[in-house]
């Protein structure tokens, strides 16, 4: 384990966080609302994307709505991770098995800035977040410039470059 990623996980800084929220089943407005109000209690969410509708990756379901968000805590990753668990159980979101399926809600940690983590339980920056659009494209949006710290290279050129022809469309 590097020496940043330690000092991150032992102590209690404020870190930006890059994350996507994404659901097919329900209200999923109301959902995401309060997705991020329970968020806001955890840390200070500063920036939000705008809705995005795209098809279901990796199996077949209705489309998706995702959105992506900034949030400033002060939680390590793994405590973050719980909460983020904790609140995707508390909004009706049931894990059945390993596979791709239709959802509630799905709450992601994309980026936690320039960290990289890779444990059994978190692995930072997401690690398929360079192939899907329906991630991509609501993060280029808020955070075009944070960089993929593997790849070295920003959200908005990842974005560019993804080879997913998925069509993702922004809701009004």
């Amino acid at each position: 384990m590097s020496g940043t990623l330690l000092g991150l996980m032992e102590t209690k800084n404020k870190i930006e966080t890059l994350l996507l929220l994404g659901a097919n089943m329900g209200d999923v407005k109301k959902t995401f609302t309060h997705a991020m109000n329970e968020l806001n209690k955890i840390g200070q969410i500063f920036k939000v994307s705008s809705l995005y509708c795209s098809p279901s990756w990796g199996f077949k379901a209705s489309d998706f709505l995702n959105q992506a968000l900034i949030i400033e805590t002060e939680k390590t990753p793994n405590e973050l991770l719980n909460n983020i668990l904790n609140i995707e159980r508390d909004l009706g979101r049931v894990r059945k098995g390993n596979g791709y399926q239709s959802r509630i809600i799905d709450i992601d940690i994309i980026l936690i800035k320039n960290i990289i983590i890779n444990t059994n339980e978190l692995v930072v920056p997401h690690p398929k977040m360079q192939e899907r659009k329906f991630v991509l494209v609501p993060c280029a949006e808020i955070a075009p410039d944070w960089q993929h710290p593997v790849l070295n290279c920003c959200i908005l050129d990842l974005s560019i470059k993804c080879a997913d022809s998925s069509v993702i469309t922004k809701v009004l």
